[in-house]
């Protein structure tokens, strides 16, 4: 049975998960300030539940291009996560899971280290990727198999990680730098120049861009029909901001209203028609922004050919989609279709993604936490503070 004092903690730069007890919560890795509210302008973390007007938030941010760099910030967003309005552990009897980004720097990982030992004093920690949690999700789902690609589509960037046998195949690791924040700010950046001023309404933007936009199965010709006018463009929609009085998550009207309540309220709206299938696109053509980079499929494509030939037939069939930015619609079937066509014709490909691609992780992790061997991998609080970062360095070496 799992050990009920284990907690996973997988930290991204947009949300933490946090998984106890087999529950995943995710929460904002973020502390917001209301240029608004009266009654409390600071929001840490899940706070931002109680804020009653979203409109201009000023996000202050730990993380910037995926790796942290505000420690007083993350400290109170840590300190609000292990406290009685989350978590509510006891880190001297908890053990802990810990992501960090691939390529994280030596400095980073110390202080995590000493930040999570000698301030928090957890029992042990475990330091290591969010893709190597998403394998033993991936374990838990297929057991008879013992090779995969994941692909972790964040909000700085995305990785595309093959795994084998439990070791992950760095020399065949591909990043893309492209995610969730790339998109959204894209986002902000069209609606500014075409329609209305949002280059604040990072929060607002961002449920704009996850209730209105997905991803095409054929761009050209989507973009052609966004081009026609009124009702013979099936892109075209209105999108109606939220006011914070009577609704406080905007939506996508209906194109037909019954008569007398079409104007029953002023309503401030967007107008959405190419940018729905244009901004999910960078995804998978970052050049479209002059990122000079392959889009997903082309990625994994690349990653699989990087590693031994007699384990790319296993690689094609499980491809497995995780992360955030997965979660628009189309976006596996369009991964698939993809790779599909770039692939050996006589491999089988497999696309997999959970209902929860955000949350892959971390439920993974608990999975690990099940097996029998998930303790040799901690390093106890007793054992850093005989051997130090030394003692880190080598426990968690390839994890």
């Amino acid at each position: 049975m799992m050990d009920k004092s284990t907690v996973v903690l997988d930290i991204g730069a947009c949300s933490i998960k946090m998984g106890h007890k087999s529950q995943v919560r995710s929460i904002p890795n973020c502390i917001f300030k209301s240029k608004v509210e009266r009654r409390k302008s600071c929001f840490i973390s899940s706070q931002i539940e109680s804020c009653k007007d979203h409109s201009g938030l000023f996000y202050m941010l730990p993380f910037q291009k995926g790796y942290l760099v505000n420690w007083d910030i993350q400290r109170q967003i840590w300190d609000h996560a292990f406290g009685k309005d989350e978590l509510n552990i006891k880190p001297s009897e908890t053990s802990i899971i810990l992501t960090e980004p691939h390529f994280n720097f030596p400095t980073i990982q110390e202080g995590m280290n000493e930040l999570f030992f000698e301030e928090y004093e957890f029992q042990s920690i475990l330091r290591t990727n969010a893709t190597t949690l998403s394998y033993y999700g991936f374990q838990k789902d297929f057991p008879l198999e013992n090779c995969c690609i994941i692909v972790d589509t964040g909000y700085s960037f995305t990785h595309i990680v093959p795994y084998h046998c439990g070791k992950k195949l760095t020399n065949a690791l591909v990043r893309v730098d492209v995610g969730g924040k790339l998109l959204t700010n894209h986002l902000k950046e069209i609606i500014s120049y075409r329609q209305l001023q949002v280059m604040d309404e990072t929060y607002v933007m961002n449920q704009v861009k996850e209730d209105a936009c997905f991803v095409s199965m054929d761009f050209i010709s989507d973009m052609n029909s966004a081009r026609l006018k009124g009702d013979a463009n099936p892109l075209l929609c209105e999108y109606v901001l939220p006011d914070y009085t009577s609704t406080h998550r905007g939506y996508i009207k209906e194109k037909k209203t019954k008569a007398g309540k079409e104007n029953k309220k002023e309503e401030q709206s967007i107008r959405l028609a190419g940018e729905r299938v244009s901004v999910p696109e960078i995804l998978f053509h970052p050049s479209d922004l002059g990122i000079p980079q392959m889009g997903i499929p082309e990625a994994i494509i690349h990653s699989i050919s990087k590693c031994p030939p007699e384990l790319q037939p296993h690689l094609y069939r499980n491809i497995i989609l995780t992360g955030g930015s997965c979660r628009f619609p189309n976006f596996r079937e369009r991964v698939e279709k993809e790779v599909r066509s770039l692939a050996p014709a006589a491999y089988v490909t497999r696309i997999t993604m959970s209902d929860h691609p955000d949350e892959y992780a971390c439920r993974g992790g608990l999975a690990w936490s099940e097996t029998d061997n998930f303790r040799e991998h901690f390093l106890t609080l007793e054992e850093y503070q005989e051997a130090g970062q030394s003692a880190c360095q080598r426990q968690f070496m390839g994890i």
